[in-house]
């Protein structure tokens, strides 16, 4: 299976979606509203991350057509974008490079964290960035990092509450859920969830976190004791990236050829549903919660799932192997990476239009892309 990064939501996910992340879809109309964003008007920007570059490629969402490359620290493999849309952050191998998103050219780069799964608050104020055992607070307001807080060896998905105020790191290496209170930046309670412990996703009410294992089982915890319930499945050979509908009740659960929905309200599984691989990766949820798209790596192709009956669509090819997947504010397109889709071997991200589940041509976007985020 594809390592992979969450851009978040609506995300927050925007989040994510995937080592970690959420996302909540908002309109540019709505972001500017609320936000005062000046850029109301402008059609939303995909953002992807170029590791062998190394660069960000900015694609304007209304003419599918990419626009000049950003360059960034070395080996950018993650993105987070602000509520606001004014600020991307991109994770390297040296820390965080923020772009400001009016003029798509990079500001000063901010040292600690980076070279991991990113995640930003739902108020924007803060950025956390995975460390080799620490996770690094960044304030947006001025750009600087925090203390690096300890969180063990070897962490790798974060997630963050809806309510801004936990974010939970899980440790593979050790079988735990590390929390972090953001009011005072210092470790809480260690969760133990079983072995291999990978992704993580939470509910939009705030209540329940799901951890997806190596080992195909996936561990609901209750976020307001900080306990662990039951784990569901196995769900497959082995589980992997988690999507949850916006209105909270389905979470879905990539295995190796089946994604299972999983009834958040009683934490069963339902019936696997195929999706004709055996190594499927990324999957994103559109905004109304209708459909879900399911990257499928070793096929080509990418699967949609009527969330209504849990029906697999016919596959759509695309032009090489899908890796993430991030769909518009307005739900309209879904774009997806895809590897050796371009000449020489490049990334292209190939748009599908969500109405008629056809794709469009494939945009090239350059060597690596790693991770894709777009503005509300």
């Amino acid at each position: 299976m594809p390592k992979l990064l969450t851009a978040a939501g609506a995300v927050i996910a925007t989040a994510a979606v995937t080592w970690a992340g959420t996302v909540v879809p908002s309109s540019a109309q709505v972001a500017s509203a609320v936000t005062g964003r000046a850029s109301s008007l402008r059609p939303p920007t995909a953002y992807v991350t170029l590791t062998t570059v190394p660069a960000v490629r900015p694609i304007n969402t209304a003419t599918n057509r990419p626009l000049a490359r950003i360059p960034v620290g070395p080996v950018p493999v993650a993105i987070v974008i602000t509520p606001d849309g004014r600020t991307a952050y991109v994770s390297n191998g040296s820390g965080l490079t923020p772009i400001h998103t009016a003029t798509n050219t990079p500001g000063t780069p901010i040292r600690g964290g980076g070279g991991n799964p990113i995640a930003i608050t739902p108020d924007g104020k803060t950025v956390y960035c995975v460390g080799l055992d620490t996770v690094t607070p960044v304030h947006t307001a001025t750009n600087t990092a925090g203390t690096p807080i300890f969180v063990g060896r070897d962490p790798g998905a974060i997630a963050i509450t809806p309510n801004g105020k936990r974010v939970y790191v899980v440790n593979n290496r050790f079988g735990t859920v590390i929390t972090i209170n953001t009011a005072t930046n210092k470790r809480g309670k260690t969760i133990h969830v079983g072995q291999n412990p990978r992704f993580i996703a939470i509910t939009p009410d705030g209540r329940t976190a799901y951890v997806a294992s190596d080992l195909g089982v996936v561990t609901p915890i209750n976020i307001a004791t900080n306990t662990p319930g039951t784990p569901i499945g196995p769900v497959s050979a082995e589980a992997g990236p988690i999507a949850i509908t916006p209105n909270g009740k389905t979470a879905y659960v990539v295995g190796f050829d089946t994604v299972t929905p999983i009834h958040t309200a009683t934490n069963t599984a339902g019936k696997p549903i195929p999706t004709g691989t055996n190594n499927p990766g990324a999957i994103a949820i559109t905004p109304d919660g209708t459909k879900a798209y399911v990257a499928d790596f070793s096929g080509k192709t990418v699967t949609p799932i009527s969330t209504a009956t849990n029906k697999a669509g016919p596959p759509i090819p695309v032009a090489g192997e899908p890796e993430q997947v991030a769909i518009t504010p307005n739900g309209k397109t879904a774009y997806v990476i895809t590897a050796g889709g371009g000449r020489d071997g490049r990334h292209t991200v190939t748009p599908i239009t969500t109405a008629t589940n056809k794709a469009g041509p494939p945009i090239l976007a350059g060597r690596g892309a790693s991770a894709i985020a777009i503005t509300p």
